[in-house]
């Protein structure tokens, strides 16, 4: 794995708020605070053992206030980008002899307020976006109108996702929820129609006492004090699973909460199944790679029962963890690349390339060399992930060099072994640089372990 920061003028020193590459092309698409898209081409340099860069390719203007989110359709011909003001759009592209040109094809209207996160679905007809009005709105991509309103969150929603498999979508909220909707197909004059109902509200988890005699309620999310515009939950390409950032957990009443992500298994969405505990700072967003790689045939996880693995990449406001389902520590770690908030992640769709967006007006790119993460195989739609959460299974997950590892110890995390960024004399930023902390072929001191939820 080779990359850093790419130090180039992104979005006029702004902050670039989102960022995505397109499904075919592999183009990156990146939105700022110079109310602008720009898009990329990425240059490999892996031969000449050099970071990864990328070249200007094109602009798209439309916008009148920043890009908070932005997200290619499946199909790549569409783009949709929400901004401050409730503003979203829908771009297409259009084939000329310079080349693929985008322009805008539709404005949504409804949001009152900045839109912050949207998803496509998998067929690309509708579109899901979350709002700082508190909605979440399901478009009719085709129709370019409002097709369903939910509208139960107390509080900005910060994050929206949505089912590959189409029967559900999923929401996060500042006011510390997190909503599961199920497709609920109602019939017009014979004509069937998507209609997503509220199925679950996960908010709170037990915490128990010293004495074990008695537990008290805990929030499972951050509040809205959590320093970041983004709450970007993600499924599984298969959809057995989904994956909710800004997690903030108590083992029990008196403890100090711990920064962690939720694996939710699609069994079971009333309640997560299992943590990944250890960062420093709260994660912001999530992202699977689309390829399916593999089994190496190292598992040490009983979670995941795959006959495949998964590669899923965790931000923090500072950093980046890479996991993947069949190990239960991160099989790399990023740290140190950028002087502010981490905004948003994206995967090329070959999973060569990862990128992060930040509020510091830098993008950081990484690349993987051929065969790095595994061999890509193609897997049928019936395979489904299964999260076991076994009570013996999970006891004997949790082990480490013979001791049972605690929340509390989890908290210890491999970042603190990372040295600070510093910066130079005069005053100026020095250049930041990757540190990567990559998987040993020996149990490392520190480790971040998945823990389960009883």
């Amino acid at each position: 794995m080779r990359g850093g920061t790419v130090q180039i003028n992104w979005h006029e020193t702004k902050p670039v708020l989102a960022c995505d590459f397109h499904p075919i092309s592999g183009l990156l698409a990146t939105g700022g605070a110079d109310y602008d898209i720009k898009l990329w081409a990425t240059v490999s340099d892996i031969d000449q053992k050099k970071a990864p860069g990328v070249t200007y390719q094109s602009n798209l203007s439309y916008h009148s206030s920043a890009v908070n989110a932005l997200r290619f359709s499946p199909s790549g011909e569409l783009l949709a980008s929400g901004a401050d003001g409730g503003e979203l759009i829908l771009w297409k592209s259009h084939t000329v002899d310079a080349g693929d040109v985008w322009k805008v094809l539709k404005s949504l209207v409804f949001h009152r307020k900045d839109v912050l996160d949207l998803q496509w679905s998998t067929d690309g007809a509708y579109l899901i976006s979350g709002s700082v009005d508190n909605t979440c709105i399901i478009w009719d991509a085709n129709k370019g109108s409002v097709h369903q309103i939910l509208d139960a969150h107390f509080h900005y929603v910060q994050g929206v996702a949505w089912d590959p498999l189409g029967k559900y979508a999923a929401s996060l909220s500042s006011d510390r929820t997190c909503r599961i909707y199920i497709n609920k197909p109602s019939k017009t004059k014979g004509v069937e129609k998507t209609n997503y109902a509220c199925q679950h509200i996960i908010s709170k988890t037990d915490s128990h006492m010293p004495d074990e005699s008695k537990s008290a309620r805990s929030h499972l999310f951050h509040d809205e004090t959590l320093p970041s515009f983004f709450r970007r939950l993600a499924w599984s390409p298969d959809g057995s699973f989904l994956l909710v950032p800004a997690g903030s957990l108590k083992s029990t009443p008196t403890s100090e909460p711990v920064n962690t992500a939720y694996v939710f298994s699609r069994k079971d969405l009333s309640r997560p199944a299992l943590m990944l505990p250890g960062a420093s700072k709260p994660v912001v967003a999530i992202r699977f790679c689309p390829s399916t790689f593999s089994l190496r045939g190292s598992n040490t996880s009983p979670f995941f029962k795959l006959p495949y693995r998964l590669i899923f990449a965790v931000a923090t406001l500072n950093s980046l963890y890479i996991y993947d389902t069949e190990s239960i520590q991160p099989i790399a770690i990023v740290a140190g690349v950028h002087y502010a908030a981490v905004t948003d992640i994206a995967w090329s769709p070959t999973g060569n390339y990862l990128a992060l967006s930040s509020q510091d007006g830098y993008c950081t790119l990484l690349e993987f060399e051929n065969q790095e993460l595994g061999s890509p195989i193609s897997v049928s739609a019936e395979k489904q992930v299964v999260v076991d959460t076994n009570k013996s299974a999970v006891q004997a997950a949790i082990i480490d060099n013979g001791n049972n590892a605690s929340l509390d110890s989890a908290k210890e995390n491999v970042e603190s072994s990372l040295t600070d960024k510093e910066e130079n004399k005069d005053g100026k930023q020095a250049s930041p640089s990757t540190r990567v902390a990559s998987n040993p072929s020996k149990p490392a001191k520190r480790r971040i372990t998945p823990m389960a939820i009883d």
